[in-house]
């Protein structure tokens, strides 16, 4: 196809296209499940890479008009998070996980590295992408922990400030005692988090699988009513919900968790113990005196009545 076949009809049809395609990591012959099938949100994300590519073309003055991209409206964003007995049970398995061969059980870790990662999600909210490439010396093309200030800078050196924000977090005195640990033990030489003296480069399927063997999905499905698959991104989501559930002012945690206030307020602002709190308590004041259930004065039993008369 040309630019010219770019169009509503068939931005509509590749939507419908992809989703009647199941993911590649379904395996319905082995699970007795029926295949997971790709949502929506696949091909919006697809779509607009498409129409990124058709500006940036246009700006190179290799085009003169153009295309129109059809996108498919945005999901409703699920507030998926994680309880602290939740991450406990997730940390707490990866740790124990061992290595099998020969359907035998190992004494060899392999989960280890994953519950460093998760801790690192957990107490900053940072991207797992940030996390990954985190450095403990400055390094270019990379971000670093100062474990001397307690600081983490999560946008890599040399790179340019984007859309998703990467300011530097400080780091909280629980986490800081645990990274500092990390180094002295040479557990973690060059890198944060490593896996065979090595930087990790991504840890999704370590993370998927760690999620299966917890049962954190079926856990977590129950509590929202809803099903969820539990990714690495929900750590943040988890970081910024805690937040809000401890009363932390929404500036100070936007800060920290390197968005804006109206994105915090609007995604997260309903775990906050203020949220509507001045609407709902001046609704309270309005109305208190019509309601008799509200009134400090109760009528006197016929016990009570009994009793002064006795005296």
């Amino acid at each position: 196809m040309t630019l010219a076949d770019v169009n509503g009809a068939n931005c509509r049809a590749y939507v419908q296209h992809r989703t009647s395609q199941q993911w590649k990591s379904s395996k319905p012959e082995k699970s007795g499940k029926p295949p997971r099938m790709v949502g929506e949100a696949a091909p919006r994300r697809e779509l607009e890479d498409l129409r990124a590519a058709i500006v940036y073309h246009h700006r190179q003055g290799l085009c003169s008009e153009l295309a129109p991209v059809t996108l498919p409206e945005k999901p409703l964003p699920r507030d998926v998070w994680l309880t602290k007995s939740e991450a406990i049970l997730l940390i707490r398995t990866m740790w124990r996980a061992r290595q099998v061969m020969r359907d035998k059980v190992t004494l060899r870790a392999v989960g280890q590295h994953v519950a460093r990662f998760t801790l690192v999600g957990l107490y900053t909210g940072t991207r797992s992408s940030a996390i990954c490439g985190a450095a403990l010396t400055p390094a270019i093309g990379r971000g670093h922990v100062d474990l001397d200030a307690g600081v983490f800078y999560r946008k890599a050196i040399g790179r340019r400030q984007t859309k998703k924000r990467q300011p530097p977090v400080k780091l909280p005195p629980s986490l800081l005692a645990h990274m500092r640990r990390w180094r002295d033990r040479g557990i973690s030489k060059t890198a944060v988090v490593e896996w065979n003296g090595k930087p990790i480069a991504k840890v999704r399927k370590a993370f998927a699988a760690a999620v299966k063997a917890s049962g954190l999905n079926a856990i977590v499905s129950a509590r929202l009513g809803y099903d969820v698959a539990i990714t690495p991104h929900v750590l943040r989501h988890t970081a910024a919900t805690w937040l809000m559930q401890a009363g932390v002012d929404l500036w100070e945690a936007a800060g920290f968790l390197g968005m804006t206030v109206k994105q915090l307020e609007e995604t997260y602002g309903h775990h906050h113990p203020d949220f509507q709190d001045q609407a709902a308590n001046a609704l309270r004041g309005q109305y208190a005196a019509r309601n008799p259930v509200n009134k400090m004065r109760v009528a006197a039993t016929n016990g009570q009545k009994i009793r002064e008369i006795s005296r």
